[in-house]
Protein backbone atom coordinates (compact mmCIF):
# COMPACT_ATOMS: atom_id res chain seq x y z
CA UNK A 1 0.00 0.00 0.00
CA UNK A 2 1.83 3.22 -0.80
CA UNK A 3 1.14 6.41 0.97
CA UNK A 4 -1.52 7.94 -0.60
CA UNK A 5 -3.35 4.73 -0.47
CA UNK A 6 -2.46 4.88 3.45
CA UNK A 7 -3.89 8.20 3.46
CA UNK A 8 -6.88 7.83 1.98
CA UNK A 9 -7.60 4.97 4.67
CA UNK A 10 -7.08 7.52 7.39
CA UNK A 11 -9.59 9.92 5.45
CA UNK A 12 -12.27 7.48 5.25
CA UNK A 13 -11.63 6.27 8.92
CA UNK A 14 -11.90 9.96 10.05
CA UNK A 15 -15.38 10.43 7.55
CA UNK A 16 -16.77 6.89 8.90
CA UNK A 17 -20.30 7.10 10.00
CA UNK A 18 -21.04 11.13 9.07
CA UNK A 19 -23.78 12.26 7.32
CA UNK A 20 -23.77 14.43 4.18
CA UNK A 21 -25.80 17.03 6.86
CA UNK A 22 -22.91 16.88 9.48
CA UNK A 23 -20.07 17.29 6.71
CA UNK A 24 -22.06 20.51 5.21
CA UNK A 25 -21.93 21.29 8.83
CA UNK A 26 -17.91 20.72 9.26
CA UNK A 27 -17.56 22.61 5.89
CA UNK A 28 -19.00 25.70 7.17
CA UNK A 29 -16.62 25.36 10.69
CA UNK A 30 -13.97 25.75 8.42
CA UNK A 31 -14.84 28.46 6.36
CA UNK A 32 -16.80 26.46 2.97
CA UNK A 33 -19.83 27.85 3.52
CA UNK A 34 -20.41 28.45 -0.06
CA UNK A 35 -18.29 25.56 -1.68
CA UNK A 36 -19.04 22.02 -1.92
CA UNK A 37 -22.65 21.79 -2.32
CA UNK A 38 -23.52 19.59 -5.60
CA UNK A 39 -26.73 21.40 -7.17
CA UNK A 40 -30.11 19.39 -6.26
CA UNK A 41 -30.05 18.06 -9.53
CA UNK A 42 -27.69 15.74 -8.71
CA UNK A 43 -29.64 12.96 -6.88
CA UNK A 44 -29.87 9.36 -5.38
CA UNK A 45 -31.71 6.49 -7.48
CA UNK A 46 -32.64 5.18 -4.52
CA UNK A 47 -31.56 6.41 -0.99
CA UNK A 48 -28.33 5.43 0.94
CA UNK A 49 -25.05 6.96 1.95
CA UNK A 50 -21.50 6.50 0.57
CA UNK A 51 -18.28 8.11 1.36
CA UNK A 52 -15.20 7.85 -0.78
CA UNK A 53 -11.76 9.27 -2.23
CA UNK A 54 -12.74 10.94 -5.68
CA UNK A 55 -11.25 9.57 -8.81
CA UNK A 56 -12.56 11.21 -11.58
CA UNK A 57 -13.22 10.36 -15.47
CA UNK A 58 -13.95 12.71 -18.00
CA UNK A 59 -16.15 12.54 -20.87
CA UNK A 60 -17.09 14.85 -24.25
CA UNK A 61 -19.83 15.09 -26.66
CA UNK A 62 -18.93 13.16 -29.86
CA UNK A 63 -18.52 15.72 -33.07
CA UNK A 64 -17.65 13.14 -35.27
CA UNK A 65 -19.92 11.99 -38.08
CA UNK A 66 -22.34 9.21 -37.64
CA UNK A 67 -22.59 6.31 -40.53
CA UNK A 68 -25.75 5.15 -41.96
CA UNK A 69 -25.65 1.68 -40.68
CA UNK A 70 -27.89 -1.05 -39.62
CA UNK A 71 -28.29 -4.67 -39.06
CA UNK A 72 -24.36 -6.24 -38.51
CA UNK A 73 -22.97 -3.58 -39.82
CA UNK A 74 -24.32 -0.88 -36.83
CA UNK A 75 -23.02 -3.95 -34.78
CA UNK A 76 -19.30 -4.21 -35.99
CA UNK A 77 -19.46 -0.37 -35.80
CA UNK A 78 -21.28 -0.19 -32.07
CA UNK A 79 -18.26 -2.51 -31.25
CA UNK A 80 -15.22 -0.56 -32.40
CA UNK A 81 -16.97 2.34 -31.07
CA UNK A 82 -16.84 0.75 -27.30
CA UNK A 83 -13.29 -0.07 -28.07
CA UNK A 84 -11.58 2.91 -29.45
CA UNK A 85 -14.06 5.79 -29.09
CA UNK A 86 -15.77 5.87 -25.56
CA UNK A 87 -14.18 2.87 -23.76
CA UNK A 88 -15.32 2.60 -20.11
CA UNK A 89 -12.78 3.79 -18.26
CA UNK A 90 -9.92 2.67 -16.59
CA UNK A 91 -11.48 -0.58 -14.24
CA UNK A 92 -8.38 -1.66 -13.03
CA UNK A 93 -7.25 1.10 -11.86
CA UNK A 94 -9.94 1.65 -9.32
CA UNK A 95 -8.75 1.45 -5.64
CA UNK A 96 -10.83 0.15 -2.33
CA UNK A 97 -12.89 3.14 -1.36
CA UNK A 98 -12.91 5.15 -4.52
CA UNK A 99 -15.71 7.29 -5.75
CA UNK A 100 -16.47 7.18 -9.29
CA UNK A 101 -17.37 10.90 -10.09
CA UNK A 102 -18.41 11.33 -13.98
CA UNK A 103 -18.09 14.62 -16.19
CA UNK A 104 -20.47 13.66 -18.83
CA UNK A 105 -21.19 16.95 -19.83
CA UNK A 106 -24.77 16.67 -18.80
CA UNK A 107 -25.86 14.36 -21.51
CA UNK A 108 -28.88 13.17 -20.93
CA UNK A 109 -27.22 9.39 -21.91
CA UNK A 110 -26.93 6.46 -20.26
CA UNK A 111 -23.40 5.84 -19.76
CA UNK A 112 -23.17 3.83 -16.66
CA UNK A 113 -25.96 0.66 -16.40
CA UNK A 114 -26.22 -2.64 -14.78
CA UNK A 115 -22.76 -4.01 -15.93
CA UNK A 116 -20.71 -1.29 -15.53
CA UNK A 117 -21.79 -0.24 -12.39
CA UNK A 118 -21.87 -3.37 -10.69
CA UNK A 119 -17.80 -4.01 -11.82
CA UNK A 120 -16.97 -0.55 -10.41
CA UNK A 121 -18.11 -1.83 -7.13
CA UNK A 122 -16.61 -5.29 -7.11
CA UNK A 123 -13.45 -3.62 -8.28
CA UNK A 124 -13.55 -1.48 -4.94
CA UNK A 125 -15.74 1.46 -5.79
CA UNK A 126 -18.12 2.82 -3.02
CA UNK A 127 -20.64 4.43 -5.60
CA UNK A 128 -21.28 7.01 -8.86
CA UNK A 129 -21.57 10.59 -9.11
CA UNK A 130 -22.63 12.14 -12.29
CA UNK A 131 -23.89 15.20 -14.24
CA UNK A 132 -25.61 12.95 -16.43
CA UNK A 133 -28.11 10.06 -16.14
CA UNK A 134 -28.21 6.42 -16.12
CA UNK A 135 -29.42 3.41 -17.52
CA UNK A 136 -30.64 0.09 -16.44
CA UNK A 137 -32.02 1.85 -13.48
CA UNK A 138 -34.07 -0.93 -11.84
CA UNK A 139 -31.23 -3.37 -12.57
CA UNK A 140 -28.75 -1.10 -10.88
CA UNK A 141 -31.54 -0.72 -7.48
CA UNK A 142 -31.34 -4.45 -7.12
CA UNK A 143 -27.89 -4.87 -7.46
CA UNK A 144 -27.63 -2.31 -4.90
CA UNK A 145 -25.41 -0.12 -6.91
CA UNK A 146 -25.13 3.57 -5.63
CA UNK A 147 -25.68 6.22 -8.39
CA UNK A 148 -26.14 9.62 -8.16
CA UNK A 149 -26.75 11.33 -11.39
CA UNK A 150 -29.85 13.71 -12.99
CA UNK A 151 -32.13 11.01 -13.84
CA UNK A 152 -32.55 7.99 -16.07
CA UNK A 153 -32.13 7.90 -19.68
CA UNK A 154 -32.64 5.20 -22.11
CA UNK A 155 -29.65 6.12 -24.70
CA UNK A 156 -26.52 3.95 -25.44
CA UNK A 157 -23.24 6.26 -25.58
CA UNK A 158 -22.19 5.76 -29.02
CA UNK A 159 -22.17 8.43 -31.48
CA UNK A 160 -23.23 10.67 -28.18
CA UNK A 161 -20.10 10.56 -26.18
CA UNK A 162 -16.32 9.72 -26.27
CA UNK A 163 -13.47 9.86 -23.40
CA UNK A 164 -10.89 12.38 -22.65
CA UNK A 165 -9.04 11.79 -19.81
CA UNK A 166 -9.10 10.38 -16.21
CA UNK A 167 -8.02 11.73 -12.62
CA UNK A 168 -8.55 15.42 -13.75
CA UNK A 169 -10.44 18.39 -12.33
CA UNK A 170 -13.99 18.23 -13.45
CA UNK A 171 -17.15 19.95 -12.40
CA UNK A 172 -20.60 18.12 -11.32
CA UNK A 173 -23.19 20.40 -10.29
CA UNK A 174 -21.50 23.31 -9.97
CA UNK A 175 -18.64 22.03 -7.89
CA UNK A 176 -14.77 21.33 -8.98
CA UNK A 177 -13.99 18.02 -7.92
CA UNK A 178 -10.18 17.15 -7.99
CA UNK A 179 -8.92 13.78 -7.85
CA UNK A 180 -8.54 13.02 -4.09
CA UNK A 181 -11.30 15.15 -2.59
CA UNK A 182 -13.79 13.43 -0.47
CA UNK A 183 -17.26 13.05 -1.80
CA UNK A 184 -20.04 11.92 0.49
CA UNK A 185 -23.61 11.38 -0.57
CA UNK A 186 -26.77 10.40 0.98
CA UNK A 187 -30.53 11.42 0.45
CA UNK A 188 -29.34 15.13 1.10
CA UNK A 189 -27.05 15.55 -1.93
CA UNK A 190 -23.76 15.06 -2.61
CA UNK A 191 -21.31 17.21 -0.46
CA UNK A 192 -17.16 17.57 -1.81
CA UNK A 193 -14.69 18.40 0.50
CA UNK A 194 -11.17 19.51 -0.30
CA UNK A 195 -8.63 16.63 0.65
CA UNK A 196 -6.31 19.63 1.86
CA UNK A 197 -9.86 20.17 4.61
CA UNK A 198 -10.21 16.51 5.08
CA UNK A 199 -9.19 15.71 8.72
CA UNK A 200 -11.01 19.36 10.01
CA UNK A 201 -14.09 19.26 8.03
CA UNK A 202 -14.43 15.51 9.35
CA UNK A 203 -13.44 16.58 12.94
CA UNK A 204 -16.43 19.27 13.17
CA UNK A 205 -18.44 17.47 11.48
CA UNK A 206 -18.08 14.81 14.37
CA UNK A 207 -18.81 17.56 17.04
CA UNK A 208 -21.84 17.71 15.17
CA UNK A 209 -23.27 14.79 14.85
CA UNK A 210 -22.01 13.95 18.37
CA UNK A 211 -24.45 16.83 19.52
CA UNK A 212 -27.30 15.99 17.32
CA UNK A 213 -27.19 11.94 18.81
CA UNK A 214 -26.90 13.58 22.12
CA UNK A 215 -29.68 15.81 21.66
CA UNK A 216 -31.94 13.34 20.02
CA UNK A 217 -31.55 10.29 22.37
CA UNK A 218 -33.05 12.72 25.21
CA UNK A 219 -36.10 13.52 23.36
CA UNK A 220 -36.25 9.89 22.20
CA UNK A 221 -36.30 9.35 26.17
CA UNK A 222 -38.32 12.01 27.38
CA UNK A 223 -41.00 10.47 24.60
CA UNK A 224 -40.46 6.69 25.65
CA UNK A 225 -39.56 6.18 22.20
CA UNK A 226 -37.16 3.01 21.63
CA UNK A 227 -34.16 3.83 20.51
CA UNK A 228 -32.85 3.37 17.37
CA UNK A 229 -29.32 3.39 15.37
CA UNK A 230 -29.41 6.88 14.44
CA UNK A 231 -29.30 7.92 18.01
CA UNK A 232 -26.98 5.01 19.85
Amino acid sequence: MNETSKENKKILEAFEGLRVADIRDGMDWCGYMHYGTVSKEIQPIFRTCKIGIARTWKYLPYQGPMPFLTGEDYTKWAADYYKNINFLGYFDRIEEGDFICLDQCGMDVGLIGSFSGLEAIKEGAVGWVSNGAVRDSDEMILEKVPFWGTGCAQPMVQGRLIWEAEQVPISIGGVVIYPGDVVAADGDGVVVVPRKAAFDVAKYARQELNNDKAGRKNLYESMGRELDDSVK
